[in-house]
């Protein structure tokens, strides 16, 4: 085969391959559902931009509050949390997935006994009162959802008056949630914009709650 048959084979395979991943991602994006505990390496990869650091600084865990960390899988961001609330506080960190609870417990056992309740549950009906939490974050998780806006609304229900929500979405996530979409349908909520930090492929963003500003229950 000559060189320039060749290039063009393996131009073509290239081709195939992009098209076929292509069409994974739509399907994936089409069809929401949490990343499989069998491919649970791929989400302790390291995350340039969304960094354990990054989240600290926006969410501004402190020691002794009540965090509530939605999807947390196999713990990436969960035990730096964790740490930031010690000695007195918690994380509660909810996965619909009794693999990834499992595999949490275990994790965080190995830690040395982080302050971190793994527990199995649904974004759509959190097992949480009214006004529990100081603070929540989710990071590459709303997109999963397949209803968000039930998310949502579970997320702002299970804060304090005065709690914050902190959101993280990145590239090339294929259920990447941009920006401006999560920002409006924060606000709808009463939840008020405070900063951002990364880009507009990659970013962390906060919302405080606000008692004068939130919507009738």
């Amino acid at each position: 085969m000559s060189s320039r048959r060749l290039s063009r084979a393996v131009a073509a395979l290239l081709g195939l391959v992009l098209l076929a991943g292509l069409g994974y991602a739509l399907r994936w994006r089409s069809n929401p559902s949490p990343c499989p505990y069998a491919q649970r390496h791929a989400i302790d990869l390291p995350r340039p931009v969304i960094t354990r650091s990054r989240l600290c600084d926006v969410l501004e865990p402190r020691p002794g509050e009540r965090l509530l960390e939605v999807g947390p899988g196999t713990g990436y961001y969960t035990g730096t949390v964790a740490r930031a609330v010690e000695p007195s506080g918690t994380v509660h960190a909810v996965d619909v997935q009794s693999e990834m609870v499992e595999h949490l417990r275990t994790r965080t056992r190995a830690a040395g006994n982080l302050p971190v309740e793994p527990v199995r549950g649904d974004a759509r009906a959190l097992p949480y009162p009214d006004d529990t939490f100081d603070a929540a974050y989710l990071v590459l998780v709303l997109g999963e959802v397949p209803d968000q806006e039930r998310a949502l609304d579970e997320l702002e229900r299970v804060l304090k008056p005065d709690g914050r929500l902190v959101v993280g979405e990145s590239l090339p996530d294929p259920h990447f949630v941009g920006f401006e979409r999560l920002r409006r349908r924060a606000e709808r909520r009463g939840l008020t914009f405070n900063g951002r930090v990364g880009t507009r492929a990659g970013y962390f963003a906060r919302f405080d709650a606000s008692a004068a500003e939130r919507p009738p229950r």
